[in-house]
């Protein structure tokens, strides 16, 4: 029996006639073959990350442009409807932010100070607790898994279901800390206020290294285990007691993982809005009042939109100043090394 080309399973799987339809993927081959193999791997990172391009543009930097455009014009609560109609302020707004004889320069520097103070105590606490935990939990004992679960029980909370427990634990009347200082352990003869006055500041700080060092914690452990046993071995041989390894072995070998971790941590609580927001509230106490409070009141409370923008442009610029002097700096001592 003699069977034709044309009934046999598979035929017609060659090369497609000019006159009919391309097989499957003959037209992206067929594309993709004009374009040369070297230019094809140079542009395929470049696509891989367009996607990821296009939503920065579109959740950060269209938003950051539009507010630096908002610092250059009296936006106030009479052209909320229609923000074109707003007269252009030019560097007015500035003007008045800088102004430290005024009353809207000297409130925002007042809230500088007390964020770079808010901020270094933050970062310190915090960082020198992780360190603590991180080589506290290096060695092998019943129980370590454990104590690291719990000590990132903070980190792996919500933030605003921690910080509202904080809320609830600092009422003056109510409150569980005040029953056990007061009433347990008689530290106080009245119970003291910790939402408003001057133990704010030191509230706010309590809640957010509470929030911040389970973090640094995690980095600093992590940093550790890349440590080889041997230095550490041959450090005890030459005589090093534990805080002499400390010294000599773990800090300096720590040295690039802290200057990432010291940095993040400054980005993170220099712009924490939610923490003080959800403690105390639109209106932040005069002696926590923060940076990202101060613009939002400036901005959603005052109906300042202007002023607002031109805050926020300042803080950028701060954190942006700051970010490269200390990148330099880390640099430098890196090669210098």
């Amino acid at each position: 029996m003699v069977v034709s080309a044309t009934s046999r399973p598979g035929a017609g799987r060659g090369p497609a006639s000019p006159g009919g339809p391309p097989p499957p993927g003959g037209l992206w081959r067929g594309v993709a073959g004009r374009v040369p193999a070297r230019l094809r791997r140079v542009s395929l990172p470049y696509l891989l990350i367009l996607p990821a391009v296009l939503l920065e543009l579109l959740v950060h930097l269209v938003p950051m442009l539009i507010g630096i455009a908002m610092s250059f014009l009296k936006l106030t609560q009479f052209f909320l409807r229609n923000w074109s109609a707003a007269p252009f302020a030019g560097l007015d707004n500035y003007r008045v932010a800088v102004d430290f004889d005024g009353a809207v320069g000297r409130a925002l520097l007042h809230s500088f100070l007390v964020t770079v103070a808010f901020t270094v105590l933050t970062v310190g606490l915090s960082w020198l607790l992780g360190i603590c935990g991180a080589v506290l939990m290096q060695g092998a004992f019943r129980g370590r898994a454990v104590l690291r679960a719990l000590f990132l029980v903070p980190y792996a909370l919500p933030v605003y279901a921690g910080v509202i427990t904080w809320s609830f634990l600092l009422q003056r009347d109510s409150g569980l800390v005040n029953h056990v200082l007061v009433e347990q352990l008689h530290l106080f003869d009245e119970r003291p206020f910790w939402l408003i006055g001057s133990n704010s500041f030191w509230s706010l700080i309590v809640v957010c290294v509470w929030r911040s060092w389970p973090f640094a914690f995690l980095v600093l452990m992590a940093g550790l285990q890349n440590i080889p046993h041997d230095l550490y071995e041959a450090a005890a041989i030459d005589g090093a007691g534990w805080g002499r390894r400390l010294r000599a072995v773990t800090l300096p070998m720590l040295r690039p993982v802290n200057q990432v971790l010291v940095l993040v941590l400054f980005l993170w609580t220099f712009n924490d809005f939610t923490t003080p927001y959800v403690l105390f509230g639109k209106s932040a106490p005069h002696e926590a009042d923060l940076i990202s409070i101060h613009i939002y009141q400036s901005s959603f409370v005052t109906w300042n939109f202007g002023s607002g923008s031109a805050m926020s442009v300042l803080l950028l610029l701060f954190l942006l100043l700051v970010t490269a002097v200390y990148l330099v700096a880390t640099s430098r001592r890196r090669s210098d090394a």
